[in-house]
């Protein structure tokens, strides 16, 4: 019989404190569709049966302020950052919801250390609070562009580690994603947004520039990845060329995080027995 999938089978293996360990993205099909119940209608139901779960402990988590949870999204451009926080949490309340996308750092940004920008941004108590591209981007776009070695790469590595740490230790729960896209797939999308005038504004020319240096992104990533999956704050590689699959994935892990907090409304208020409203 064949093994049922498990989100773990798509965990990242926790760092041991070698430089490398022996993950790899080719390990990982960006077509895979392990936990499809058959077709993208029938994906599309199932995420909008969590997301009513996801807004009851959105709810929770919001009324009882004791912790914190953070979802980190990262991907190459077009493997569906902003499609998934739509499509996830198009049932969740807004309430107690952040997003806070990451882009090219300023230059008072960039007088700065690199976590500077980040942490004002880590959710409060009681806050599910979505990174859009994150700290990662000061890893992994400087290393391709050569703007860092790897002694630097690897010392940025342990202040993430240490700065996930921090929030963890600080009552948050933290799941990483890493939408993870097919070269050829992520040229399809690219020239539909090219083919489509509605989508210019989504495109740039610079994104040309990136797909070219395509292997050497796969390579920083595996390089990130490795060295910054740990326990507290894991990375999951989640197949994105489907992008009704990519969403449920995403929404399972999440509805599994929210799940061991163990969310309980406060509770009820004696002041209140009694009171009527006129």
């Amino acid at each position: 019989m064949a093994k049922q999938p498990d989100l773990d089978d798509f965990r990242v293996p926790y760092f041991d404190g070698k430089k490398k360990n022996k993950f790899s993205l080719d390990d990982f099909d960006p077509a895979a569709k392990p936990f499809s119940t058959g077709s993208k209608e029938s994906d599309r139901e199932r995420l909008a049966g969590i997301g009513v779960k996801l807004d009851v402990f959105q709810e929770r988590l919001h009324a009882q302020r004791k912790c914190r949870v953070l979802l980190v999204l990262q991907g190459m451009d077009t493997s569906g950052k902003d499609g998934t926080i739509r499509a996830v949490f198009h049932e969740v309340d807004p309430l107690g919801l952040r997003i806070a996308p990451f882009k090219a750092p300023t230059p008072d940004e960039l007088a700065h250390d690199f976590l500077w920008r980040v942490h004002s941004q880590a959710p409060a108590a009681g806050e599910l609070t979505i990174f859009n591209r994150s700290h990662y981007e000061d890893l992994l776009v400087p290393t391709v562009l050569g703007h860092i070695d790897s002694d630097v790469f690897d010392m940025r590595c342990r202040h993430i580690r240490q700065f996930e740490e921090l929030l963890a230790d600080s009552d948050t729960a933290i799941v990483k994603c890493m939408l993870h896209i097919s070269k050829g797939e992520q040229r399809a999308r690219l020239q539909a947004r090219i083919d489509d005038p509605t989508k210019h504004w989504k495109f740039d020319l610079s994104d040309l520039d990136a797909r070219k240096q395509w292997d050497a992104y796969q390579a920083v990533y595996r390089d990130a990845l490795a060295a910054t999956s740990t326990e507290y704050a894991p990375w999951y590689v989640i197949p994105a060329d489907s992008k009704t699959h990519r969403n449920v994935m995403v929404a399972e892990l999440l509805l599994r995080t929210f799940e061991k907090l163990k969310l309980e409304y406060p509770p009820a208020k004696e002041s209140l027995k009694g009171v009527k409203v006129e």
